[in-house]
């Protein structure tokens, strides 16, 4: 039997069972869930990262955007504080659609 100590979306043992495989799952306490949502961001970014197709970038950023939903909860807001935050962070400091990529700056 595989072993995979990972966080994993909600419907996925409903998904499991109506295949009639065993399984083993747990609730995490919330320590451990803000630690394994940050380590499944990390994942999804580097399937992000790793994937050259359109379908399955927009898929990956799915769940990273699922994920970022999740993180601002454990963080006590949700997605709608955090966009407040974005457009406040873009209007200062701009946004990444200009691909400006900064090579060296003078000491």
């Amino acid at each position: 039997m595989p072993t995979y100590y990972k966080l994993i979306r909600d419907k996925i043992p409903e998904i499991i069972e109506a295949s009639g495989k065993a399984f083993s799952t747990r609730i995490l306490n919330q320590e451990e869930y803000s630690i394994e949502l940050k380590r499944k961001l990390l994942e999804e970014a580097k399937e992000y990262q790793e994937t050259s197709e359109d379908e399955y970038a927009l898929e990956e950023l799915a769940d990273i955007l699922e994920l970022v939903h999740a993180a601002a909860i454990i963080h006590n807001s949700d997605i709608n504080d955090l966009e407040k935050i974005r457009k406040a962070k873009c209007k200062k400091r701009g946004g990444f659609g200009d691909r400006i990529f900064l090579e060296k700056v003078e000491d």
